[in-house]
């Protein structure tokens, strides 16, 4: 438990900014997870409209700083592969 006021009040910022950022990052799994369903599915449209979804989602993680671009630039290229090879 913080003695200063101010360290109790960026303990209570550190908590929230702590759930903000779990939500983004849960929010970016969820619409990978979405676009995969599609591609298994093997609807072309639909698997490509979720991946623009899934591709900004990625996007905006690197810039709220929740991964790295590296780590983001080999999830686009697996969801991209994926995409390719659905016929």
């Amino acid at each position: 438990m913080p003695n200063i006021k101010s360290a109790s009040k960026r303990d209570q910022l550190s908590k929230l900014q702590n759930e903000v950022n779990k939500a983004k990052k849960s929010r970016m799994k969820t619409e990978i997870k979405k676009f995969e369903r599609k591609a298994e599915e093997g609807d072309k449209t639909a698997a490509k409209e979720a991946y623009v979804v899934a591709v900004k989602t990625v996007d905006q993680a690197v810039a709220d700083h929740l991964i790295h671009k590296n780590n983001a630039a080999r999830k686009k290229s697996r969801l991209t592969k994926k995409l390719n090879a659905i016929g």
